[in-house]
């Protein structure tokens, strides 16, 4: 199979996850440093070092076949205390890095936000205070002005869904809420706000280039041939994937969305705050949506189930571990046939390939799509320097199969970045769970090329998929 002449062939990064320097040149704190401080497992410090490494990762690029890049500004580098008057040293930095990206011929795609809020607004209680959208606007208005000779594509914020998820129902994300779905829901909807409001500040400044924002997205399938499993299933694709492309697409949300959403909230006596000029923002911007950027990973099996919530969160690669059961949705089946990674993720590629289909036909007006992120966690055997990771070549290797297939089927889809492009850190998984081309020896920043690299730049110079 082949992927077309113009495919970008990319790597994804994330601020937090491998610049390290997290007190570097006057930049402000986040609320994961206290959360790890507190938890005292993991460190964010050095991660990759991208922040004095970003050369070294832009010349392997190049020498790689990789020749698109994710790039998320860290908001406190720009604002530390995410107001107020800019930095210039983080200011600086980026200027420095997008050079460096030009010079080496990697296209940036920039995010505004991917999980970082500074902490200070975080504290006040995040996106659920109306004034971090208001500082999140005026943070992305400096960006675009700042910035708007050196990127072509811009991300206002990545995975909306999880990160909620992971604050307000897993509680593996600071503030460790767990099975608040209610917030869960009004912070989904107050970031989709602010990721409309900063569209229409694109639009008004009149910024060259294009806007989009990265949805994760997961196929949720009923586990059994029933009407409750199909109920089920339907409930929780309307929390992780319906509200949201409702709201990216349409710029408001459908009579199914809103039935369902409202049958989750009463089981939680819960409801969902619209604010005066919301969904006028959303329908407006819905219209400048310039592409869908879609992170995909695992789907999910469904079962109906009527108890309280649990949830035990895998972060450790002890497979079997996972339990997922919400109050008012219902239970995600691990126990099933399907290959799954040592973190429970299970590997369907079928799944792309669905929700590919489903947003041609579902969202007409889309315009189109890169695969913003993908990847496989493993634990790579590092032997003098060679890494053998054929299970991620042939996890990569079926979902770019299943992605040319779509576009066979007429599904307009640019690009794939590779999650990750380095070894990096990984949230609440710390640094055994490894994505990377490239490994990092995180104790002395050497990178070594993995067996994946070399194949990704194969198919990267011949478009093939091998």
């Amino acid at each position: 199979m082949r992927l077309p002449e113009d495919f970008i062939m990319g790597g994804a990064t994330a601020a937090y996850q491998a610049e390290g320097a997290v007190t570097a040149d006057g930049k402000g704190r986040v609320a994961w440093d206290t959360y790890l401080e507190k938890q005292g497992r993991f460190s964010p410090e050095p991660a990759s070092d991208f922040y004095h490494q970003f050369p070294v990762d832009l010349k392997l690029c190049q020498q790689f076949g990789v020749n698109g890049i994710r790039i998320s500004i860290a908001w406190s580098r720009i604002f530390p205390t995410g107001t107020g008057e800019p930095n210039q040293a983080g200011v600086d930095f980026y200027h420095r890095l997008f050079e460096e990206c030009r010079m080496r011929q990697v296209e940036p795609f920039v995010t505004l936000h991917h999980f970082d809020t500074p902490e200070e607004l975080h504290k006040a209680g995040d996106f659920l205070n109306l004034d971090t959208i208001d500082a999140f606007v005026r943070y992305a208005r400096f960006c675009f002005e700042e910035y708007k000779d050196q990127v072509t594509y811009w991300i206002t914020f990545n995975e909306i869904g999880p990160v909620n998820f992971g604050q307000y129902i897993t509680g593996t994300f600071p503030p460790s809420i767990k099975y608040d779905v209610p917030k869960a829901i009004q912070s989904m909807h107050n970031m989709m706000t602010a990721h409309a409001k900063a569209v229409l500040a694109f639009e008004e400044l009149h910024i060259p280039g294009e806007i989009g924002i990265v949805q994760a997205l997961e196929g949720k399938y009923p586990d059994r041939d029933i009407e409750k499993d199909k109920e089920a299933a339907a409930m929780e694709d309307v929390l992780c994937n319906k509200m949201l492309l409702d709201a990216t697409f349409n710029g408001d949300y459908s009579f199914d969305t809103k039935r369902r959403l409202n049958n989750i909230l009463r089981a939680y006596s819960g409801e969902l705050t619209i604010h005066s000029g919301d969904m006028q923002a959303l329908k407006e911007a819905a219209k400048y949506n310039c592409f869908l950027g879609v992170n995909y990973y695992q789907s999910h099996f469904i079962r109906a189930y009527s108890g309280d919530s649990l949830i035990c969160h895998n972060g450790t690669g002890k497979k079997g571990s996972s339990i997922f059961r919400l109050k008012g949705i219902g239970e995600r089946n691990f126990e099933n046939d399907i290959p799954k990674t040592d973190w429970d993720w299970l590997i369907y590629p079928e799944g792309l390939l669905d929700m590919l289909r489903r947003v041609k036909k579902d969202y007409p007006n889309y315009k189109k799509i890169y695969i913003t992120e993908n990847g496989m966690g493993y634990k790579d055997d590092f032997e003098n320097g060679i890494i053998m990771d054929g299970p991620r070549i042939d996890y990569v290797k079926k979902h770019l199969e299943a992605i040319a297939t779509a576009i066979e089927e007429g599904v307009n889809v640019k690009g794939y970045f590779i999650w990750s492009l380095m070894d990096v850190f990984s949230w609440s998984n710390g640094y055994n769970k490894r994505y990377g081309l490239f490994y990092v020896d995180f104790s002395t920043q050497k990178r070594y090329p993995k067996e994946s690299a070399y194949w990704y730049k194969r198919v990267s110079e011949t478009k093939e998929i091998m």
